[in-house]
């Protein structure tokens, strides 16, 4: 793609920011108008977790709307580019659309400070990622452990470590607990998270490891037996307050309530773990 390309795609995309805040915040009646939109720029991803936190977050704090503004990693930097550098975009400290930026990881974070898109030294991580091992829901006698699999016969399922980040973690995970030599023969290498949940469910593989708010989102088809938290490196996921952030007391307000203990909760709840160092 072209840069003229890029910036084409990152204007259309700011005018659809525009259009969307604007219907988000119900400003077609007058009574609407004292309603603060409180708008996310998330990759889709994170849209369960994000929208759970938005949701409690709107309790506690009366006419406030979280909304989230969905879209790839790449696009939202072309989409925050586009506002910050376009004259169709000319925006001011505290008038623009976007409140906050949680893209999925933290690479595009840090993009964006360099820009400084988004507030330097600002990023607040709130969840990471974390394998877990899964069996069919309804399987009554199921190994607890990798090391139950380890002495058994079991068939475990886990993702291509060439294709998905997923994969990666999985087989960095395996190798670094020493567990490639006694699974040998016993390992099925689907092509992502759902082909492994398929081939836990079809019977081509006893178990399977993915991440633990995907589990979330099958738990009626299968169920968490054990967690893995060593041998990989987590992908931490934090959220940035956007340059210009019309709100920056209410944006101060979500990322101290997102990384505090209620906040926490509901992270843990989708399936993600606490990142290291985020105040309780």
């Amino acid at each position: 793609m072209t840069r003229y390309a890029c910036v084409r795609r990152g204007i259309r995309a700011l005018l659809a920011l525009a259009v969307f805040v604007g219907s988000a915040a119900g400003l077609e009646s007058p009574s609407a108008w004292a309603d603060e939109t409180f708008v996310i720029a998330a990759s889709p991803s994170l849209k369960d977790v994000l929208e759970k936190l938005g949701n409690e977050f709107e309790r506690s704090h009366a006419g406030v709307k979280v909304r989230l503004f969905l879209d790839s990693g790449l696009s939202l930097r072309q989409t925050i580019a586009g506002m910050e550098n376009s004259m169709v975009g000319r925006y001011f400290i505290g008038s623009g659309p976007i409140n906050l930026v949680a893209p999925g990881g933290d690479e595009l974070i840090t993009r964006l400070e360099g820009k400084y898109y988004v507030l330097p030294g600002g990023k607040r991580p709130y969840a990471a990622d974390q394998l877990v091992l899964v069996v069919p829901e309804s399987l009554v006698e199921a190994p607890e452990s990798l090391d139950a699999i380890r002495r058994s016969e079991t068939r475990l399922s886990i993702a291509d470590r060439s294709r998905t980040r997923l994969g990666a973690q999985t087989d960095d995970m395996l190798r670094a607990l020493r567990l490639q030599d006694s699974l040998k023969g016993r390992l099925d290498v689907a092509t992502d998270s759902r082909g492994v949940i398929d081939h836990v469910l079809s019977g081509r593989a006893d178990a399977g490891i993915i991440y633990g708010h995907e589990a979330v989102k099958q738990q009626e088809r299968v169920r968490v037996v054990a967690v893995i938290d060593k041998g990989y490196q987590p992908t931490v996921h934090s959220m940035a307050m956007e340059r210009y952030c019309p709100n920056r007391l209410l944006c101060e307000e979500f990322l101290s309530f997102a990384q505090g203990a209620e906040g926490q909760a509901i992270v843990k709840q989708a399936g993600y773990a606490v990142p290291a160092g985020p105040p309780q």
